[in-house]
Order: C-alpha cells, then structure tokens, then sequence
C-alpha cells in the first residue's frame, strides 16, 4: 500500500451523477462505502477501478431513496459483496422485491436525523423534499471534515440548511435549466413534477442552496444530478459561477467549483 493510502485522510469519489445513475465513494483508513448504488453492478466496478479501487474492499452502502436511478445495483452489490445496507423503513419498503433478496443480517435500519458511527466515520442522515417514499440523503464527518450530499429535492428547507451547513465538501444538484426543462419536450406533468417542492433543484436553485449552506470550511462543490435532456455541463457550471461571483465569492480561490458525470468518475480526492 502507497504512503498516500495510508493518510488519515476522509477521500471522496462521485463514481457517477445524472438522471441515468448515482454512486458516491467515501473512504477513510477504516472503511469504504458507498452512498447509492444507481447503476449495474458492473459499470459501479468499473469505476471504482478507473480511481484505482474495488467494490471487494467496500464494506457498507448507504441507500437515499428507492428511485433506480440511486438504488438500481443495491441488491446486487449487497449479495455479491456481503455489503451492510443501510437505508430508513420507508426506502426499504419501496425497494421491495425490485432489489431481490438481502440476507436479514445485512439489512439494517437507519432512520432520518440519525448518526450511523463506523470507527470514526460518522454518516448523518437527513431528510429532504422529494417524490419518493421517505427520501433521505447524508452528510459525512470524520475528524474535523464534513462532506454534504443532496441531489434529490425540491427546495432546501432551513432544516437542512442548518444540518449541512460550513461543510468541507458537497455535491449538490443542479439537476435542470428551467427554460430549456419548458421548452423541452417532457410532458406537462412530467414537467410540473420536477418543477415542483417534490422535484429537482433547478440551477438556480442549486446556486442559491449552496450559497445559503457553504462557510469558510468549504473548499470543494461537485454540481451533480444534471439532466441529460434539460440541462448541459458547461450551462450549470457558468450559472453557478455567475451567481455566485454576483454575491462576491471567490469561486475557484476561496473554493472549487467541480462538475461531476454519469459515466466518468471524478477523481479520488481528499477533503
């Protein structure tokens, strides 16, 4: 093992973020774990091995919420790799049988507002405002740094707010530009849906979120959950810059601005 695997270091890697597929890597010298498993076992192991990792060193994945596009290799990975499974009552009914079965000792119960300890990582759950059965999503904090994430709501309550505020690290969502989302050619419905308190955070609204939430501690943003039809990279990262440079932060001094892929993992960084 090289000298920089054996830092105590809290290291981060978004595997993949976009409306096809989620999965977040969290690694510290105790534990690797995963939050979401959005895509198919195999493309998850390929890019853990594009950051020079394996899922066979994974010891625990913590579930948002039951959409596929965050839950889709749950089952899976829990069965291929003995992984701990860690999701609130209401997800692990809405994932039923679509995962398949999970050995009852692998499934465990980790409700809104709580804390899951693992030998120095804490993972924080926290609920959000989203068109899923009891959505949750999860902020990490080991030693002093905290990586935030929330990629699946409607707004972002001061509840929140308050919970992953000053983080080191986010990966936040910008899920959608508002005009090229009316424009478009989704259904009216499909449409209101994201547009609504139970959808998606529009750019602006990502901007803003992450404006009222980031502190002095924040040096890293990922810009995640990006809509392949109703918004584009280059589109989210100049509207966030912008607005944000608006309010006077030094985006790329103070802190950096990231974008983040559904197919291409970020690198493994330390936050």
């Amino acid at each position: 093992m090289s000298q920089s695997e054996n830092e105590d270091n809290l290291k981060i890697s978004i595997l993949a973020s976009g409306s096809t597929g989620n999965a977040t890597y969290v690694e510290t010298p105790g534990h690797k774990i995963l939050i979401d498993a959005g895509l198919s076992g195999k493309k998850i192991e390929g890019l853990m091995n594009s950051i020079g990792r394996t899922l066979k060193n994974v010891d625990s994945l913590f579930v948002t919420h039951e959409h596929t596009d965050h839950s889709k290799g749950v089952g899976v990975l829990a069965r291929r790799y003995g992984l701990d499974v860690y999701a609130n009552e209401g997800t692990w009914g809405a994932m039923g049988s679509r995962i398949g079965k999970i050995p009852v000792e692998q499934k465990h119960i980790l409700p809104a507002g709580q804390v899951q300890a693992l030998d120095g990582l804490d993972v924080e759950s926290f609920s959000v405002s989203h068109d899923a059965a009891d959505p949750q999503f999860y902020e990490v904090h080991y030693h002093d740094k905290a990586f935030a994430i929330i990629t699946d709501t409607g707004y972002v309550s001061d509840r929140v707010r308050g919970t992953i505020s000053d983080a080191d690290g986010y990966l936040f969502e910008c899920n959608h530009d508002i005009e090229m989302l009316r424009m478009g050619g989704y259904p009216w419905p499909l449409k209101q849906r994201i547009l609504s308190d139970t959808g998606h955070l529009s750019n602006e609204d990502g901007a803003n979120g992450l404006m009222s939430a980031l502190g002095n501690r924040t040096k890293k943003i990922y810009l995640g959950h990006l809509s392949q039809e109703n918004n584009v990279k280059e589109l989210a990262h100049m509207t966030v810059q912008t607005m944000m440079q608006g309010h006077d932060l030094a985006v790329d001094h103070d802190f950096a601005l990231l974008d983040t892929d559904p197919t291409q993992a970020t690198p493994l960084t330390v936050i």
